[in-house]
């Protein structure tokens, strides 16, 4: 009998929502079109980021080893476009400067002229000084190195601080790299004279020309091969190698956000039923407000598990064909049943604390629209949690959404398995008991007092 009653209540909130078209646009078709936009937004940004490279103005008026060392490191990068002639023109800094302020171009980069034959003088003079054979006491006095012009770099005033840094940065290496090759070169061609210098010192009377010849011949040449490699990992349980996508990170968080959105017409039609009289009618029956509240769970439960399925399809199916990823669930399908029925069942205990304890349609529709918002901005639905202020993150750690999205990704990236999200499922069924249980003690004694 008390199954019967159950059942009724689940078969009457999935009656009147199959009634109400715009609810079921809002349970089905607003989480559906989020997660495409979204996905589709971010994917074409990463991939413009990927496969569009920064185009650079570059303006080599040396034409020597520098320039031509700059040029060709940029170009072996893969990351940037090297642009010498706008328009059929060769650039000049007059026309390259305009651009750049313009924001057309993000640098552009200016090589003076007889920046080459400056360097390898005081790469000369470096290496000299650097020289000492013999006794140390008797070492030459280090000569002053001459100047060399400045290398330029004109950037768009409305570029981000890190983007520019990360280009200079990058040219210091290249220059780095030239420095020590130009060096190596001239320590080669001095070594040999700084020994024959030497030798023929310390021999004094006994020097000849037949010595010179014994002397060996040094030539050195630098390896520019790293000695040490920086090898990319990405941590995960088990052995799985895969990389996570946008794919995989927007379709459980939006989900979640679909899911915790039926907190609004779940609260409200608590509150309708209050108002209208259904409520008391069905309290005057040998009905408990736990088994009403009980039937309005399962079937917004229900409506979640559809919503997931929806959700899982679009994943697997239309972004292929939108030119996406597909979506690699993992290989634990008990797991994302398990969180998106703990997920289901949170956000619908949510959802039946506000229609208890609200008065008005007004005050639970606004404030659960807010709430779910606020509790997904700070659980990383639209911004990751990494990025958030440390206050932030440590008030993200008590929303709902933050535990379902944690021990989705903990399936979909990390390769986890039914073990690895139970900490997080156990949030969200505590949360769902403790709303739940709120929920029925406030209308209980609530009843209690209008009965006196």
């Amino acid at each position: 009998m008390a199954m019967h009653k159950l059942w009724s209540s689940v078969y009457k909130e999935l009656t009147l929502l199959y009634r109400d078209f715009t609810g079921l646009l809002v349970l089905f078709v607003m989480p559906v079109v989020l997660v495409i936009v979204v996905t589709l937004v971010q994917e074409n940004v990463l991939k413009s980021m990927g496969e569009t490279r920064t185009q650079v103005l570059l303006i080599d008026n040396d034409g020597q080893t520098v320039g031509h060392g700059i040029e060709e490191s940029l170009r072996k990068s893969g990351f940037v476009a090297i642009i010498k002639e706008l328009n059929g023109n060769k650039i000049d800094i007059v026309m390259a400067k305009k651009a750049v302020a313009k924001g057309e171009f993000q640098f552009c980069i200016m090589i003076p002229e007889g920046i080459t034959e400056a360097f390898r003088k005081k790469a000369k003079q470096s290496v000299k000084n650097s020289i000492t054979i013999g006794d140390i006491k008797g070492r030459a006095q280090i000569e002053k190195s001459p100047d060399i012009p400045d290398l330029l770099v004109y950037f768009d005033p409305a570029l981000r601080e890190t983007f520019w840094r990360g280009m200079i940065g990058s040219l210091e290496k290249v220059i780095l790299g030239i420095e020590a090759s130009e060096k190596m070169k001239i320590f080669s061609e001095l070594l040999p004279i700084g020994i024959e210098t030497a030798t023929k010192k310390a021999m004094g009377p006994m020097w000849s020309e037949e010595f010179k010849s014994a002397i060996p011949r040094i030539h050195l040449e630098w390896d520019n091969k790293p000695l040490m490699a920086v090898k990319e990992k990405v941590s995960q349980y088990g052995n799985l190698t895969k990389t996570p996508n946008t794919v995989q990170q927007n379709v459980p968080a939006w989900t979640l956000f679909g899911m915790f959105f039926v907190v609004v017409p779940l609260c409200g039609s608590l509150i309708r039923e209050r108002q209208n009289g259904m409520l008391a009618r069905l309290l005057t029956m040998p009905i408990s407000y736990l088994t009403i509240i009980s039937g309005k769970i399962i079937a917004y439960v229900i409506i979640c598990m559809v919503q997931f399925v929806l959700i899982m399809i679009v994943g697997k199916v239309l972004f292929p064909l939108l030119g996406t990823s597909v979506l690699d669930a993992g290989s634990s399908p008990a797991a994302l049943i398990l969180i998106a029925l703990s997920a289901a069942l949170a956000a619908s205990g949510y959802g039946i604390l506000l229609g208890t304890i609200a008065r008005t349609y007004e005050q639970a529709s606004m404030f659960g629209a807010v709430s779910v918002v606020i509790a997904a901005a700070l659980g990383g639905i639209m911004v990751p949690v990494f990025v958030m202020p440390k206050i932030m993150q440590d008030i993200s750690i008590f929303s709902p959404l933050s535990w379902g999205l944690n021990a989705f990704l903990n399936v979909f990236v990390r390769g986890g398995d039914v073990k690895s999200i139970l900490p997080e499922v156990g949030l969200m069924l505590s949360f769902f008991l403790s709303t739940t249980f709120i929920a029925w003690f406030y209308m209980s004694q609530r009843g209690r007092i209008h009965i006196q």
